[in-house]
């Protein structure tokens, strides 16, 4: 599935390209299944984004955008352990070209995770960048450890009903936000707690937080989520910056913040996958669409109002 220039979900225009060629330390994986996340619909509206989160040095068109898969190792390069017929997922190359809206997609082994048993391709590719994204932001920079009161927002979400889940794995005591529409599904991922956003300000129930992970792209909205933590706390953004008068903030209340980018690890897929294979986490697919149509799963995912994952299956 190229995409031929920025702008709308009709600019994915699907195509015959050549099957890629893999380095020494690649697999050639068989794609069954990928997902979509909204850092997708971004990069192909918005042409400063591409640039960034694709790493490209100089403008050029018909891209192919993607970094989340689940399918069969079909080749091995020079350097990497022969295991043709396994199945594999991860998150390819990302931040870079992942380019995973493909039937054939290179990955790096180091990057790749062995899918467990117990669950399908369109299980295991929503458990990629959105996966790893709650696993870095809660275990990774959060340092979230057992007792820990978590707020989660956007609880819901692709990241966020991973969040609540992973949360709950190590034992913490976890309040998810989301609609009305929503709670008895962040109540089933394990939550303690629900806010519904629409009625209750946060912050003003919740003011001792020992961590926060905050997906809201919105300035007040991370400056509210430094209100609700506790004085020594921790506040991971996932997609606002902390300006100069946000730090201070953070600062007065002897807060660790990060801003974060999720970045593919295949330490960490084996971490999300050995959690799968438990039953400990589990994907939600709210939508399954066919590769043909991707561009729809486009228009449904910048509607912000996804419950879990999104899924192509190929």
């Amino acid at each position: 599935m190229i995409l031929k220039t920025n702008g709308g979900p009709e600019n994915l225009v699907l195509s015959e390209v050549a099957e890629p060629v893999i380095k020494p330390d690649e697999y050639l994986v068989k794609v069954k299944a990928i997902s979509v996340n909204p850092v997708d619909a971004a990069v192909r509206q918005n042409k400063q984004v591409m640039m960034k989160i694709m790493q490209l040095e100089k403008e050029f068109e018909n891209h192919i955008l993607g970094w989340d898969i689940s399918g069969t190792i079909v080749r091995a390069g020079k350097e990497a352990e022969n295991l043709q017929g396994n199945d594999v997922f991860g998150m390819v190359n990302f931040p870079g070209q992942g380019k995973a809206y493909a039937e054939y997609v290179a990955a790096p082994v180091n990057q790749l995770a062995i899918k467990p048993g117990n669950i399908s391709h369109p299980e295991a590719a929503g458990a990629t960048l959105a996966a790893l994204t709650a696993w870095q932001a809660l275990v990774t920079y959060g340092r979230i450890k057992e007792g820990d009161k978590v707020l989660v927002h956007a609880a819901a979400g692709g990241v966020g009903h991973f969040a609540v889940q992973i949360a709950k794995s190590f034992g913490a005591y976890v309040i998810g936000t989301a609609s009305a529409y929503n709670r008895d599904f962040v109540f089933s991922l394990g939550a303690d707690e629900f806010i519904d956003y629409t009625q209750k300000q946060f912050e003003e129930k919740i003011k001792d937080a020992d961590l926060v992970m905050d997906s809201i792209n919105n300035r007040d909205h991370l400056g509210r989520s430094i209100d609700a933590c506790k004085k020594g706390g921790r506040l991971i953004s996932i997609k606002y910056y902390f300006d100069d008068e946000l730090n201070a903030k953070a600062r007065a209340k002897d807060l660790h913040t990060d801003r974060i980018l999720v970045a593919s690890n295949g330490d960490d897929m084996e971490r999300i996958a050995a959690l799968l294979a438990k039953g400990v986490i589990k994907t939600h697919v709210s939508e399954t669409y066919s590769f043909a149509d991707l561009p729809k799963a486009h228009q449904q995912i910048e509607t912000g109002k996804t419950r879990g994952k999104i899924i192509i299956t190929l």
